[in-house]
């Protein structure tokens, strides 16, 4: 078997046995986020209403845009994260977005079934709530779909960098080389 064929053997099982895991955890992330965003935007909009009265007011009424927005930075980064490390950079639109489709729909069903089924997991579940009612918790949180979009950001620049340096320097090597191989004939 050439070694070209076994390595994309390879990145198949090791996709085929990481996806559920990735799928997993992009459920819990955006579950989670789904229940305790309302949670922390009320929060800092209570908190802002204590500070400047008339903002608050202002962003209260737009609560439901803000809740909106901070749930799509979640669905954004995950939709995005998951399809690349699952599939690769090579991979399908269609596939990506039926991977997509299929976390949104699992969100959003799962929410409606905890709340309808859950029981004891929705009591542990939403004890975690009260947390976030303190404005400096609920901020970190609100925050982190975004910083991990910076983080993702920022390494693939370094990365992009680093390869273009990388073919800079092959390229040079390779005109040395042939200059020197030229000279020599």
């Amino acid at each position: 078997m050439p070694i070209s064929q076994y390595g994309e053997g390879t990145d198949l099982v090791k996709a085929i046995l990481t996806a559920p895991l990735y799928i997993s955890v992009a459920w819990t992330l955006m579950i989670s986020y789904q229940i305790f965003t309302q949670t922390a935007v009320t929060a800092l909009i209570s908190y802002i209403n204590m500070i400047w009265p008339s903002a608050g007011s202002w962003i209260s009424s737009r609560m439901d845009v803000l809740i909106f927005v901070y749930a799509f930075a979640w669905v954004f980064v995950l939709s995005s994260v998951i399809p690349s490390v699952i599939l690769g950079k090579e991979r399908s639109v269609l596939v990506q977005f039926f991977v997509c489709l299929a976390l949104a729909f699992v969100a959003f069903e799962t929410q409606n079934i905890l709340i309808t089924y859950g029981g004891g997991l929705n009591d542990h579940l939403f004890s975690l709530t009260p947390s976030f009612h303190n404005p400096i918790l609920a901020v970190g949180y609100l925050l982190l779909p975004y910083i991990v979009m910076l983080i993702i950001d920022i390494r693939s620049r370094r990365k992009r960098k680093k390869d273009k340096e990388m073919e800079t320097v092959t390229e040079a090597y390779l005109k040395d080389a042939a200059m020197a191989e030229n000279k020599v004939k």
